[in-house]
């Protein structure tokens, strides 16, 4: 989330013109992220998240994403909810550009995620999985294994000015990643970036998942391996086993994982270090002079790949014995 689109008072009353939501009474952009422009709307009749899709989003993508949340809000899942105007669309534009508004999710991300708070996210991730299940919309993962090597040959320079050497190891990752990656694993849809910050929590219990936008059908195990990366590392850069057991447990209480799915999670968990090391590092040089946005540190990915790389079955501990 981040804010590149200003809104100005006319153009916001004119696009609240179409809904029954009331008048607005607050507006304000939120500076987190790197996709899109978020902005917290409160109305007459409540709060809501409004978002103006930016240029890595493709447009042609978003009836996928807004029918997901739409699907699995009617299947019981605690998500953001696309409102329909009074025409019944929820793709709307301004300033030229899409955007939506979805309801506002109670709840509080964990900064510092507890083992007990795993454990939860890891049961929210399942329970995702399962709700997904019977969606008829698809869309191919645009930042999957295939396109990870291709992404890096115009980032390499970057890569060599980040750390010196680091571009030769992260070429022989890329080939070792290539040789081992699994291809006949349990998919489905799955949410692709389930972050703490994407996570809500009322108390101690999970509250329910934001930030769809990059969800496409891959390995569910591939949903698995990310979401240990965001939750189970410390600051200090070390692997957290207590919290991958618990993350995993959570998980497998709503759906256990197959042997090949928990086998392949070492590979799953380095190639996942990878993507988002890569779109770090692009992201670190291309955000735009002056926008409100904070990108993130892609060293801190080139520290999850070095653990992967010197203890690649370090995850395998994750696993419920």
């Amino acid at each position: 989330m981040a804010v590149y689109t200003d809104i100005t008072d006319a153009e916001l009353a004119k696009l609240l013109a179409d809904f029954d939501l009331g008048a607005p009474v607050a507006f304000k952009g939120i500076a987190e992220g790197v996709e899109n422009s978020n902005f917290l709307l409160e109305t007459e009749t409540g709060r809501f998240i409004m978002t103006v899709y930016e240029k890595r989003v493709s447009e042609a993508d978003l009836p996928f994403f807004l029918g997901l949340m739409q699907w699995l809000a009617q299947h019981g899942y605690s998500c953001p909810t696309p409102v329909a105007d009074r025409s019944g669309e929820i793709l709307k534009r301004v300033r030229g550009k899409p955007c939506a508004i979805v309801s506002f999710l109670r709840g509080l991300s964990a900064r510092r995620p507890t083992a007990a708070q795993c454990r939860e996210a890891g049961a929210g991730l399942a329970g995702l999985h399962l709700a997904a299940a019977g969606f008829e919309g698809t869309r191919a993962n645009t930042l999957g294994q295939d396109a990870w090597a291709p992404m890096f040959a115009s980032l390499r320079g970057d890569a060599e000015n980040l750390k010196p050497g680091l571009a030769a190891t992260i070429e022989a990752d890329l080939e070792l990643i290539a040789a081992g990656w699994p291809t006949d694993l349990p998919a489905g849809v799955i949410h692709a970036d389930y972050f703490p910050d994407n996570v809500f929590f009322r108390g101690a219990e999970f509250a329910g998942t934001i930030d769809f936008y990059f969800a496409c059908a891959d390995a569910l195990a591939y949903d698995v391996a990310i979401a240990l990366n965001a939750w189970c590392f410390e600051p200090d850069g070390s692997f957290n086993i207590t919290s991958a057991r618990a993350f995993v447990g959570g998980y497998e209480s709503r759906r256990p994982l197959q042997d090949a799915e928990r086998a392949a999670l070492p590979i799953l968990a380095h190639g996942a270090a990878m993507r988002f090391f890569l779109t770090r590092l692009h992201d670190w040089g291309a955000t735009p002079a002056g926008a409100l946005v904070r990108p993130k540190d892609p060293l801190e990915y080139e520290r999850k790949l070095a653990v992967h790389r010197a203890s690649p079955d370090l995850v395998l501990f994750g696993a419920p014995s």
